[in-house]
């Protein structure tokens, strides 16, 4: 058994694209999903990459190929920043439940998070320390169709991460 899931695992090569055929939302297409406005972007460079693991803590922000090699739910939907105006993205959902969401704003493409430069946020925007936060306060339900959800930016700010003050 571990020698064939770790078979399967080894068939499943890590980049960047892994997840998003699962993760694009087409326009006309129904079903669950997520519509997430990007909120409190430090700036405009770099890229978005928005997640969608299962809502529990032995599967969040796990690695993406284990996920897929074991049949969980794994969506990734990556974007390049517009210039102006508002920020939207869409992941879909396997089918109705909860799921837990991590954004990542990738400042220098490196596909990295980099405490230092990055931004982070979560599904229930839950105020962060040096931790990731539990599952279930980085989840939202989803039903048969489309769910809008806010997700605040994180940027480290001194000793803490937290979002950027509005002026």
């Amino acid at each position: 058994m571990i020698l064939a899931s770790l078979a399967v695992m080894a068939t499943i090569l890590s980049n960047p694209l892994l997840g998003t055929a699962e993760g694009a939302c087409r326009s006309p297409e129904p079903g669950p999903a997520f519509q997430i406005t990007v909120e409190g972007l430090k700036d405009r460079r770099g890229q978005l990459r928005l997640e969608l693991y299962p809502d529990n803590d032995a599967d969040f922000l796990d690695d993406d190929n284990r996920l897929v090699a074991a049949g969980k739910p794994f969506g990734r939907v990556a974007m390049s920043i517009p210039a102006a105006g508002p920020v939207a993205m869409c992941i879909r959902a396997p089918g109705p439940g909860r799921y837990s969401l991590m954004l990542l704003h990738d400042r220098n493409e490196d596909r990295k998070f980099s405490f230092s430069d990055d931004g982070v946020g979560f599904a229930g925007n839950p105020r962060l320390g040096w931790s990731r936060p539990a599952a279930d306060r980085a989840s939202a339900a989803v039903g048969n169709g489309v769910t809008r959800l806010a997700i605040i930016l994180n940027y480290r700010r001194g000793l803490s991460m937290r979002p950027l003050e509005v002026k």
